[in-house]
């Protein structure tokens, strides 16, 4: 066993003994905590530094990512703008066209050298003339604000700060625009960080410190404000949210008047997805008494629930999002992981089926205020985005762009499975891999997962598993509980105390793939990053005898402390709080880092991080490589993989995600065994 600095700190979770040996790991500039980490640096590339498949690994997926990648397009008045990745650049450029003519509006790989600046979104102005936009530095989840003129494509002298997880809304004079953002570092206590959120207007051409305080709710400094802007311009909305709880309030003023906000919708006992509005009357998407969502519509002059309207009722399919254009409503549907498109009038009867080109995926739907046209992207496993036009008044489905890529998609194939969790709950599987593959248990397999969140895993497209199908592996995506894939009900079978749910989920997936002759212990890794970080953690800690290989990517290890550290008070309502003596013995009972058992022989771990994550910091995936080098057999690989200017996944340049992948998958040729 590796001989390690501990500490002899030891807390008291309602009668029970924890002890925290490598609490100090949470001090990121302590010295002792750099010397650690130089040391698991050079431990990690004295790993990688003799596997060759790396050479050969790095030039395919080069080729591999080096195709035109298309953004769904968003029009305003004329004018089309989208984003597009030419194949290898570091990030997608903003364009305009107009006319036929397309137009560079803003370049983010000009804004650093290595690409570690990202252009996280955009907002255009209602009369397509400015631009705001948001770039985020190294992977943070702190943005900035900026305006770019696109006649000139020069920047105004605007400039807005403090900004998390913000909408920009546009005025509807075009004079300025409503966002929210956190108070300045420093001006409130560290530990409260991520809290007092608050709703600004700026006005364009003025300085931050003059924007005006429109909503604050320092009595609740825990909730989050999302500006909207009511379809008839007439009424600044507010979606009110307490962390990640799908439950969420709605407020509402008129933009004319100097009030403060009605607050519509309070109890915080439901989703409450704004829609659309017709003069007083709005329209939401909600889950309250339909874990699968139904359309309501309220009325303003008479809010009270007796007086509320479904216009559509609950489906057998999730709504997933609904947008509303030429007088229908768009509906996107989630039928066991994968979507369609159905419309209906304003009075709630179905019209329609829009047929989509293939299964999967629709990556983004867009449409414009008093138009009969929308835009949206489709994508599969083995399909990159496709983007279609719709017109309504033709009714005729347009092909608006589409990529060519390095790769024989016709020799593979994608089917979906169901299969049984340890409690009989039938789970659905995506599997990609070659047509005829022989199911002789040696087929190398990544099994992906999640399950958290309300977050849905439907196909989505990513080059570097084309790398993984070519070399023979199987690729396997599990719609674990926890996600939204059969709605709030499904949503919930994997929170709280039936979290223990998704972990066995997770491993009836892996044990249905070897007993059905897919794969065998030694070939079969696992991989999930973030909540799915915590997710093959806590399954690797629990059945070490079942998987060969796992990639645990910047993970929630530390069950006990996570709400501790920047915005993780947010996941709560999704975890619960082991300072709650009934949410303490659940939690403990699965934390990966709490678990980790003496003596074990672990599967090989490969726990990649990045220092800028401020969203799921690294001190968990550093506390929990030190506790199984210091518990684990000593035969067990722990490597941890440190990324330098990088943060939880936002904006990570395309040079970045390569050299990720060609190191993942050197790990799987070293440890998979033959």
């Amino acid at each position: 066993m590796i001989t390690v600095n501990k500490s002899d700190i030891i807390e008291d979770f309602h009668g029970t003994k924890v002890a925290d040996p490598y609490r100090w790991l949470e001090d990121s500039s302590s010295e002792a905590t750099l010397a650690w980490v130089e040391d698991r640096e050079k431990e990690c590339m004295a790993y990688f530094a003799e596997i060759e498949s790396k050479s050969n690994d790095k030039q395919r997926l080069t080729e591999l990512w080096n195709f035109p990648k298309h953004f769904v397009p968003k029009k305003v008045k004329d004018k089309l703008f989208y984003q597009k990745n030419d194949g290898l650049q570091n990030q997608a450029v903003l364009y305009m066209k107009q006319d036929g003519v397309e137009k560079v509006i803003l370049d983010p790989n000009s804004l650093s050298d290595d690409g570690t600046v990202a252009m996280t979104d955009f907002s255009v102005g209602r009369e397509g003339r400015y631009v705001a936009y948001s770039t985020a530095a190294n992977g943070s989840d702190w943005q900035e604000v900026k305006v770019r003129d696109v006649t000139t494509c020069e920047d105004l002298v605007d400039v807005i700060q403090w900004v998390k997880f913000t909408a920009v809304v546009w005025s509807p004079d075009g004079k300025g625009f409503y966002y929210s953002r956190f108070p300045k570092p420093g001006t409130i206590a560290d530990e409260e960080e991520g809290t007092h959120h608050k709703v600004f207007y700026h006005q364009l051409g003025t300085d931050q410190s003059e924007d005006i305080l429109l909503h604050e709710q320092p009595e609740e400094k825990e909730l989050m404000f999302t500006p909207i802007l009511s379809e008839d311009k007439q009424y600044l909305c507010l979606h009110v949210n307490f962390g990640t709880a799908s439950e969420n309030r709605f407020y509402y003023k008129d933009i004319e008047k100097d009030e403060s906000f009605t607050k519509l919708l309070d109890q915080q006992d439901a989703e409450y997805s704004f829609i659309t509005n017709e003069g007083t009357v709005f329209y939401f998407k909600t889950d309250l008494h339909a874990p699968k969502m139904r359309v309501i519509a309220i009325d303003l002059l008479s809010p009270e629930r007796e007086n509320w309207k479904e216009i559509i009722s609950e489906q057998a399919a999730v709504m997933e999002y609904i947008k509303f254009v030429d007088g229908k409503f768009v509906m996107v549907l989630s039928q066991d992981a994968h979507h369609t498109i159905h419309i209906y009038d304003k009075e709630g009867r179905f019209e329609q089926e829009i047929e989509l080109p293939f299964i999967g995926s629709l990556t983004d739907l867009t449409v414009n205020s008093g138009s009969t046209e929308m835009y949206f992207g489709i994508t599969s496993f083995t399909n990159p985005t496709t983007v279609y036009h719709y017109d309504f008044s033709m009714n005729e489905l347009t092909l608006v762009s589409e990529s060519s890529i390095p790769f024989e998609r016709m020799d593979y194939e994608t089917t979906q499975v169901f299969y049984p969790s340890k409690d009989d709950t039938k789970i659905p599987m995506f599997l990609v891999h070659k047509k005829g593959l022989e199911l002789d248990g040696q087929n190398p397999v990544i099994l992906y997962g999640y399950g958290g969140f309300n977050v849905s895993l439907t196909p989505s497209f990513n080059p570097a598993i084309l790398r993984w199908l070519e070399k023979g592996g199987v690729y396997a995506v599990a719609n674990l509980r926890g996600g939204m894939e059969y709605g709030e009900e499904w949503h919930k079978a994997g929170m709280l105390e039936n979290k223990q749910n998704v972990f066995d989920d997770f491993i009836a997936a892996g044990e249905w793939l070897i007993e059905n002759k897919y794969t065998s212990t030694e070939k079969l890794s696992i991989m999930g990053g973030s909540n799915g970080g915590l997710l093959v953690a806590a399954c690797m800690v629990q059945r070490p005898d079942l998987f060969g290989a796992v990639i645990c990517r910047v993970p929630v290890i530390d069950m006990l402390r996570y709400h501790k550290f920047t915005i993780g008070k947010y996941w709560i309502p999704e975890y619960g709080n082991a300072e709650n003596p009934e949410h303490f013995p659940f939690m403990y009972a699965y934390s990966p880092l709490h678990n980790v058992r003496e003596g074990v022989k672990y599967p090989p771990i490969l726990i990649a991080t990045a220092d800028s994550d401020n969203r799921v910091v690294p001190a968990h995936a550093k506390k929990f490589t030190a506790i199984l080098n210091e518990k684990a057999d000593p035969s067990t690989t722990v490597i941890l993989r440190l990324e330098k200017k990088a943060g939880h996944g936002l904006g990570k340049p395309t040079s970045k995600q390569i050299d990720e992948w060609v190191d993942f998958y050197a790990f799987l040729e070293k440890e998979l065994k033959e």
